[in-house]
């Protein structure tokens, strides 16, 4: 169940904002690490979670002018927060070619697998769908 207090709690806690320059993104890159470090996030630090990785990904397409965020970028980025390798992702989406595949940009992310990847990355699985 959603609690609007301590979502609220965690938003004065973190001030979430529109990210500026690169040490502000610093900042909230070591938040999403820190969020993606623990084991049973709660709803409302899910939320905050999801919050901050659209912050990120907003400055860095604006300030480094790489292409749109994909879920293939976003699936990269959250692997690289926590230092995962493609192996470390088989048991939650096939066989180490198939991980391979994503990763690479040949194989796209089907709605079974993007359900797998949000619970294990506490993150909404339409985050690795294109819409």
């Amino acid at each position: 169940m959603f609690d609007s207090d301590k979502y609220s709690s965690l938003l004065s806690q973190y001030q979430p904002r529109i990210i500026k320059n690169e040490d502000e993104n610093e900042i909230f890159l070591e938040i999403v690490e820190s969020l993606l470090s623990r084991n049973n996030l709660t709803p409302e630090e899910d939320t905050l979670l999801e919050l901050l990785v659209k912050l990120i990904e907003d400055f860095e397409e604006t300030h480094y002018k790489i292409n749109a965020s994909t879920p293939h970028s976003r699936l990269l980025h959250l692997m690289d927060a926590r230092s995962l390798e493609p192996a470390d992702l088989v048991e939650i989406i096939g066989t180490i070619d198939m991980v391979t595949e994503i990763v690479n940009s040949q194989l796209e992310i089907t709605k079974k697998q993007a359900e797998a990847l949000g619970k294990f990355f506490h993150v909404n699985p339409s985050l690795f769908l294109f819409n």
